[in-house]
């Protein structure tokens, strides 16, 4: 009896085995960005998270720290299904609205760029896990869009869809760039549609070149000469009796340029206080939910 039994629990521990054996795997979720024109988190990723070279990696890093480009494959919302006006708020279309990559945010005319011209574009995609049946959408910033300004929904024109696609590692599509001048963003959206409702989001800064800078405001018109008016013989004052003065009120100080609020628009210089401490402006933008001036010392000093 007991060799028999011995046997039987032999057996039912190899077929245990052999079926977590042919027990398929949980597949991988996709991930990736578009490699050109490099999107942000790309160009900062290839730039080095730890020595990061231009002036836009590095206020993001000092945004957001690290992580974000050593995980630059994820700018992504694993539940979009394309819903991506409704999950992704204005301002934080780089980031598809998550705090880890918010430095991808930052409204900064110093990104780099990739040179372009109107027409034929193409463009890849770096698909670290690449899945068949996605949908990839493209999209330009506005004519008279501006790069110091945060992104909204409304700022993007949309260029091309492919649907349906089966990406490989490196996947080129062509698009048609409109006429426009000066620096602008391509943004793409891969929308998996097999197996996940996972979306991943891209800002890739582009340049079209002839870009002027903005002009000086004209000079306000000088007031036109009142007419001169027949001055009266002078006549003699009656004297009135003193007054005694009134005492002068001490001189209030300045204040500082009010509470840090989001959805306001500060300039360089500018002074603003947060939780009881006062921040100078280091460079111009529009404030946003998650800038708060202790969270980005890029754009806030201590004063």
């Amino acid at each position: 009896m007991n060799s028999r039994r011995t046997a039987a629990a032999s057996l039912a521990g190899a077929a245990a085995a052999t079926l977590m054996i042919a027990l398929p795997s949980t597949p991988a979720s996709a991930h990736g960005t578009l490699s050109n024109p490099p999107s942000r988190v790309y160009t900062c990723k290839e730039e080095g998270p730890e020595t990061p070279k231009s002036g836009a990696c590095k206020a993001a890093v000092a945004a957001g720290g690290t992580q974000p480009f050593y995980d630059w494959n994820e700018v992504s919302l694993l539940d979009a299904g394309g819903r991506h006006q409704e999950v992704v708020p204005d301002g934080k279309l780089c980031s598809a609205g998550r705090a880890k990559y918010r430095g991808l945010d930052l409204p900064r005319a110093d990104w780099p760029a990739t040179s372009v011209a109107p027409g034929p574009l193409t463009v890849t995609y770096h698909a670290t896990a690449p899945h068949a049946n996605s949908n990839f959408e493209f999209y330009v910033t506005r004519d008279g869009w501006s790069p110091d300004q945060p992104l909204r929904w409304a700022d993007l024109v949309p260029l091309e869809s492919f649907e349906n696609q089966n990406p490989t590692t490196f996947t080129d599509w062509t698009v048609t760039l409109p006429q426009r001048s000066g620096r602008h963003i391509l943004y793409s959206i891969w929308q998996r549609v097999q197996g996940s409702a996972e979306a991943f989001y891209t800002c890739s800064d582009v340049d079209f070149g002839g870009g002027t800078s903005t002009p000086a405001p004209e000079p306000e018109p000088e007031p036109e000469p009142e007419p001169e008016v027949p001055v009266e013989p002078e006549q003699p004052e009656t004297p009135q009796p003193e007054q005694p003065e009134e005492p002068q009120q001490p001189e209030q100080p300045e204040q500082p340029g009010g509470t840090w609020a989001a959805g306001t628009t500060y300039r360089v210089g500018d002074q603003v206080t947060f939780d009881g401490v006062t921040y100078q402006c280091r460079q111009a933008h529009t404030a946003i939910t998650g800038w708060e001036p202790p969270v980005v010392p890029a754009l806030w000093l201590p004063v």
